[in-house]
């Protein structure tokens, strides 16, 4: 790990890239500071939520913030995208092909935290479908996209899942072969919304690393696939919640005795240096499929993320809801 990273200075050149951040509406949240370091560099990135009105007001905030007009290299654009709703999920992306004619950096920020247990028309748990199902939707239909920027002389394409040290706690897993295996409700155990929340996240995890794997596969008949660089990681101890939580004033300052950045700006820098780090381009052996911790460092994630079986099952099982969906 570098002893310092400096988003002015790190990252590589962002001027005519085009960047996709899910779930960057909310002004408090990670996903937004991130934006901000990437639109600050000249990136014209795209804010991809649901609600509309947040994240238009959030655009406008970071266009004051930054001084952005017309004639600005950075560019902050909305999508609206309802990740709650795969087939929807689907669509968006298509459209966004259609418009426009590259995409260098994927970043799957978005997800459902604290929610009961409830299940999908398609009979899949909410959550799973928020911070799994549609993210892999999203990112399947863009990698045409991903991978045409990817064949472009010096390219450097980069899907990154935000994940959480949370999945370190989540349980073995002895298998992913059915719906049934994605939809833990942990029942009976204390906070069980949290560890449905961290299952998700050991989740994006697997796939990201199944991903690695069937990009590298595709290297003789994708011209492109194979230098794709695929990362998740941990985020860091970020406080974007306790503002949400009742009675705020009492729980705030407990909350950031125990947070390691001092401000949601400089607890992006991870993902910053995912989605635009230097080190990271003139490394792409080391990183890609690999799990970048808050301190920028390559680690090992759990036994589970690890588990060559439990990605081909995975990859298997999501090829498999996908066509049942008829996506």
């Amino acid at each position: 790990m570098s002893p310092t990273f400096d988003p002015k200075k790190d990252l590589v050149e962002l001027k005519g890239k085009v960047i996709i951040v899910t779930g960057a509406n909310r002004q408090s949240g990670l996903g937004y500071s991130t934006v901000k370091h990437l639109v600050r560099e000249g990136a014209k990135v795209y804010i991809a939520a649901r609600n509309e009105q947040q994240s238009l007001e959030s655009i406008e905030k970071l266009k004051e913030d930054l001084r952005l007009g017309p004639g600005s290299d950075g560019q902050v654009h909305f999508l609206k995208l309802d990740l709650g709703d795969p087939r929807n999920v689907k669509k968006v992306a298509e459209d966004f092909m259609a418009k426009e004619s590259r995409l260098d950096v994927l970043v799957n920020n978005a997800a459902m935290v604290m929610a009961p247990f409830e299940k999908t028309s398609d009979g899949i748990s909410k959550v799973v479908v928020t911070n799994l199902i549609s993210p892999f939707v999203f990112t399947q239909t863009l990698l045409p996209l991903l991978t045409k920027t990817a064949q472009e002389e010096d390219s450097d394409v980069r899907i990154i899942n935000v994940s959480s040290i949370t999945h370190y706690i989540v349980p073995s897993i002895k298998k992913l072969e059915t719906v049934e295996d994605l939809n833990q409700e942990f029942h009976g155990r204390p906070v069980a919304k949290f560890f449905r929340y961290a299952h998700t996240k050991l989740l994006i995890i697997i796939w990201a690393r199944a991903l690695h794997k069937h990009l590298n596969s595709l290297s003789s008949i994708t011209p492109g696939a194979s230098r794709i660089t695929v990362m998740s990681l941990n985020p860091g101890n970020v406080d974007t919640f306790s503002n949400r939580w009742p009675l705020p004033w009492l729980w705030r300052p407990l909350v950031r005795i125990l947070m390691t950045a001092p401000n949601v700006d400089v607890g992006v820098y991870p993902m910053v240096f995912a989605a635009a780090g230097k080190t990271i381009h003139e490394d792409r052996e080391k990183y890609t499929g690999a799990y970048i911790s808050e301190k920028r460092d390559v680690v090992d994630p759990s036994s589970n993320a690890r588990s060559d079986k439990l990605a081909e099952e995975l990859w298997i099982l999501l090829q498999k809801i996908m066509k049942d969906m008829a996506l």
